[in-house]
């Protein structure tokens, strides 16, 4: 099902973004011009009028928008672990030990070596969806990795590693 976003030029304010969720709800976020933002949940019996408006700092929003993609993407993983047996999903903090802090994804060579794939990575509350080969991995990312309990304990091993040799 395609949800549909309507946008409205607010004249001297901003501008609002307004979709109706599946169980008939309009709710809004308006995006003010000085960077302030207020989320908007209209009344049930009159969907022009805003019956509450919840003002946003740029904390709180980012926070939300978190929560939302977070959640999201691993209900979408979840749900695909069960249709495929076998099939998990783990999250995994990268050590500040790691030989691959500030080394490319690409370096791990993860799917190759163990049949597992690394599909987001969660940094300070953003979510980096399918990072390609190039992506520098920092201390505390935490990886998404989908595979076998054997691929998903062979990308812990590879991530453990503070050999650089090795």
């Amino acid at each position: 099902m395609r949800v549909r976003v309507e946008q409205t030029a607010l004249p001297g304010i901003g501008v609002r973004h307004d979709l109706m969720t599946e169980s008939g709800r309009r709710l809004g976020v308006v995006s003010h011009r000085n960077g302030r933002r207020d989320l908007v949940l209209y009344d049930p019996d009159d969907p022009d009028a805003g019956q509450h408006d919840i003002p946003l700092t740029d904390d709180e929003a980012e926070a939300l928008a978190d929560i939302l993609g977070a959640s999201l993407m691993l209900g979408q993983l979840s749900g695909l672990r069960e249709q495929a047996a076998g099939l998990l999903t783990e999250q995994l903090a990268i050590p500040a030990g790691s030989k691959y802090v500030g080394r490319r994804l690409g370096d791990t060579k993860a799917r190759t070596r163990t049949g597992a794939s690394i599909v987001a990575v969660l940094r300070h509350g953003e979510v980096i969806v399918s990072p390609d080969p190039s992506f520098r991995f920092a201390a505390g990312d935490v990886v998404v990795v989908v595979g076998t309990r054997q691929g998903l304990d062979g990308v812990t091993a590879i991530l453990a590693d503070s050999d650089p040799d090795g």
